[in-house]
């Protein structure tokens, strides 16, 4: 069947682009067009019509390419025409009604590039991750990816473990043969190196937390200036500013892009001991937020005490390298400032700042160094970086099938080879080497029409 989809954006613009692929496009055309094919890759003018009434649709720019020399591996068709809203959708309706044609479904031309054997799996979400990208560094990771250099990592570690099965599995099944002695444990041996490269692989997030944004949690007690401080930093008035303990009762979100990292600032409710049933819920909602935050912004003032947060502890809540904000700096004398910051630096690795949001003192520069600190952490890798829950997934069970090959030399090197067997199917599933077609509809669920 031949597919087709609006591959730009739906609505008013200036040039809408419409494909096809499948062996049914040069016919598609023939049917809108009463001219010849134009030559392959070669743009053409063509007059489009509505191949049942006859009736004008729009003067076309189209392209042609052949099988296999095509994003699909198929034969396709662009057809760039006006981008109007009746144009479009005339020319939809017009390719609907043709035999053989029906509209495509999210992700089906990179699905049909897999199947092809055009793309591996991790180029197809690379397309998808640079067509989502928001910031620089997402972008130039979707371009690695899409290059290319995780599929050909994860595929050199799965010929490096199919090279050691092969030698194990020819030393079990000729045993009788003139080969080399010890070849099954020389093997297993010669795999020792790749646990720990496979193991620093995956312990490093910076690809999941670059591509999916970075969370920092704005919390401390009722009234320390948390929400004034999001909308200094967010630079708008962004959550409810108050003097009247609790006002923010749940998590308030701000998106921005911060070292070229995308960011959610979220301002929580007072940490304090509520006795409002609804507030409860609003500290318990600030607590979780701050525990499954990437960053901490603990935000206290001169004139509250730290015996309001919950619990009566800070040190429950934040982590090394988190940033404590001393703000309301204008309510007391520089050096008193200077003096009420270091009486917290109590060897925790936290980040004190002194600022004022009223004022904005140090605003400029808490807004640098946490965009530093952001990049330094979650920023673009220089080495290849897993990107997606699916790749850890499947990594970490690869690693563990391996670590089983390594652990079953002293019992049995027909355990050792099924072991090999399952990791290498492992890394596969990444690249989708193998079980492919159970894979395409997960990866390719939340691509969007036309891609």
């Amino acid at each position: 069947m031949t597919i087709f989809a609006l591959s730009t954006p739906p609505g008013r613009g200036a040039i809408a682009m419409i494909r096809l692929s499948g062996e049914r496009s040069s016919l598609a055309l023939q049917s809108l067009s009463a001219k010849a094919l134009p030559e392959l890759r070669r743009a053409s003018v063509r007059q489009l019509s509505d191949p049942l009434t006859g009736q004008p649709i729009d003067e076309a720019v189209v392209l042609r390419f052949e099988a296999p020399h095509s994003f699909t591996g198929e034969d396709m068709l662009e057809l760039h025409v006006h981008g109007g809203i009746a144009v479009v959708d005339s020319l939809l309706s017009a390719l609907a009604s043709i035999d053989g044609l029906r509209p495509a479904e999210a992700g089906e031309f990179s699905k049909r590039a897999v199947l092809n054997g055009r793309l591996d799996l991790t180029r197809a979400e690379g397309i998808a991750d640079l067509i989502d990208a928001e910031s620089e560094a997402q972008k130039q990771q979707a371009l690695r990816q899409m290059s290319g250099v995780l599929g050909v990592l994860y595929e050199k570690w799965r010929d490096q473990i199919k090279t050691g099965l092969a030698h194990l599995e020819a030393d079990l099944e000729f045993a009788e043969e003139d080969l080399p002695g010890g070849l099954g444990q020389s093997a297993l041996d010669g795999l020792e190196d790749l646990l720990p490269e496979m193991r620093a692989h995956l312990s490093e997030d910076r690809g999941e937390r670059l591509r999916e944004g970075v969370c920092v949690a704005i919390i401390g007690p009722p009234n320390a200036g948390k929400s004034s401080i999001i909308n200094r930093l967010a630079g708008r008035d962004a959550a409810i500013v108050s003097a009247r303990a609790g006002t923010t009762r749940d998590v308030v979100e701000v998106a921005m892009v911060l070292g070229g990292v995308p960011v959610t600032l979220s301002d929580t409710a007072g940490l304090r001991e509520a006795e409002d049933e609804i507030e409860q819920e609003g500290v318990r909602r600030a607590r979780l937020r701050a525990e499954e935050a990437d960053l901490r912004l603990l935000v206290t003032a001169p004139d509250v005490e730290l015996s309001e947060l919950e619990g009566g502890s800070v040190k429950d809540i934040m982590k090394p390298g988190d940033f404590w904000l001393h703000n309301k700096s204008d309510l007391v004398s520089p050096a008193s400032a200077d003096v009420a910051a270091s009486k917290y630096a109590d060897g925790a690795n936290y980040r004190h700042y002194t600022v004022s949001a009223e004022t904005e003192q140090g605003i400029d520069d808490l807004l640098n160094q946490l965009s530093s600190e952001i990049s330094r952490r979650f920023g673009l890798s220089e080495r290849p970086s897993l990107t997606r829950a699916r790749h850890r997934k499947a990594l970490e069970e690869a690693v563990l099938f391996l670590q089983s090959a390594m652990d079953a030399r002293s019992r049995g090197l027909e355990l050792a080879a099924e072991d090999l067997r399952m990791s290498s199917r492992a890394l596969g599933r990444i690249t989708g080497a193998v079980d492919v077609e159970a894979l395409l509809d997960i990866v390719f669920a939340d691509f969007c029409i036309g891609k």
